[in-house]
């Protein structure tokens, strides 16, 4: 039972990157779930997160006291307000806002994250609609949960509680079906894919695998799947990492493609760094590239690149991209580099060795708002300029998006 002493009502006043939104209570800040700027709501706070050394507090809206004109019926009934907190489905963060009003909310954080890290004088880009629909039925992958009980389902808000769930309104409804009919096996957790070809992909990973026996190979190879992006096939492990819209891949290529149009020179070396299965690569090559290096770490995407590059002549190597970049020859220089890092972004390592290799330009690929703004912050340190910036809203009802970069000198 709640206590009257864990409830507070507050006047919510901004967004915060990360999906959860600002109040303040007493002078301090608290990050409250589910509710809209402009509300004033009632939230249970988080015991773990108070206390007088806390410099912030965390609150779950338990009731909506003055509601946003945005506020919309969730488009999860199993995440909806309506229901206890913990027994919120994560996921989608957002999806009790309007998509317009959710991309004006994307917006300020993404201007927000400019403005406190890159430096003054970038402005935040229109969020870029990529459907015409209401913002579900997209996701081609989704990771579900089974509890020791057998209990299959998404894990709740920042929990590891796992909530049973009657609908995936996200997914692709191939994937919300198959979802549906899952039962739990062991403790662990199962991935649904569906690629290129539409067919269901289902893969299962035991939370505690069995040791193999001596010269048995400790699993099966993985199933390997296509998908497309305009004349191009790319081959990928099933499991592998892909972009989870059906379209981003296609967006992204082009919002890229479109970036660096005139600056790939056929006589240089042109890098596609944390290249996955050779997406971007192969963007350089469409541009004109001839002589063009994929740098990703994880062994079986490198492998797949090579194949799928193979005809463009490409290199894909196996490396951290900062220890490529600290091994290359002294004095090296580039041509268009695509940099395309994970959530934390490439860090100063990664911008500092960038910087001496001079490229001509630079397509950023980013999913975090908060790393691009620092990495963009020390590329211009080094004298960079940001002449222009897109973002799409490729994954409505959650607080992520996407949003390309060019860097020149």
């Amino acid at each position: 039972m709640t206590s009257s002493a864990d409830l507070l009502d507050l006047d919510i006043t901004g967004i915060a990157h990360g999906g959860t939104f600002i109040a303040r209570h007493e002078g301090r800040v608290v990050f409250v779930s589910d509710a809209i700027p402009g509300e004033r709501v009632r939230a249970r706070l988080d015991p773990e997160s108070t206390g007088s050394s806390k410099s912030f507090w965390r609150a779950e809206t338990v009731e909506v006291l003055e509601a946003s004109p945005h506020r919309r019926p969730h488009v999860w009934a199993e995440a909806d307000i309506s229901r206890a907190p913990e027994q919120r489905a994560g996921g989608a963060d957002l999806g009790h806002i309007d998509l317009a009003e959710q991309r004006i909310l994307k917006r300020r954080v993404l201007s927000e994250a400019l403005d406190r890290f890159a430096g003054p004088g970038l402005d935040a880009p229109e969020i870029e609609a990529v459907d015409s629909g209401d913002g579900t039925g997209w996701r081609t992958r989704v990771t579900l949960h089974v509890g020791d009980d057998g209990t299959v389902g998404p894990y709740a808000a920042r929990s590891h509680r796992i909530i049973p769930v009657a609908s995936h309104p996200l997914a692709r409804p191939a994937v919300a079906e198959a979802a549906l009919r899952l039962t739990g096996a062991g403790a662990g957790s199962i991935e649904l894919v569906e690629p290129e070809d539409g067919e269901v992909r289902i893969i299962r990973r035991d939370s505690q695998p069995e040791r193999p026996r001596r010269g048995v190979s400790r699993r099966p190879a993985p199933e390997i799947v296509q998908e497309r992006v305009g004349d191009r096939s790319f081959q990928l492990d099933a499991g592998g990492f892909w972009q989870v819209h059906p379209r981003a891949a296609s967006v992204l290529d082009a919002a890229v493609y479109g970036i660096l149009d005139g600056h790939v020179d056929e006589d240089r070396t042109h890098y596609d760094l944390y290249g996955g299965v050779g997406l971007f690569a192969a963007t350089l090559a469409d541009l004109g590239g001839t002589d063009i290096v994929t740098v990703e770490s994880n062994p079986r995407a490198t492998a797949h690149a090579a194949a799928n590059l193979a005809p463009l002549g490409a290199t894909a190597v196996t490396a951290r991209v900062d220890r490529f970049l600290a091994g290359l020859p002294s004095g090296s220089r580039a041509g268009a580099v695509v940099l395309d890092p994970p959530r934390a972004g490439a860090g100063r390592g990664v911008v500092d060795a960038l910087n001496e290799l001079d490229p001509q330009a630079i397509a950023y690929v980013a999913c975090d708002p908060v790393a691009l703004a620092r990495d963009l912050g020390t590329f211009r340190e080094h004298g960079w300029q940001v002449p222009r910036l897109r973002a799409f809203d490729l994954f409505p009802h959650s607080h992520h998006f996407e949003v390309v970069a060019l860097l020149t000198r």
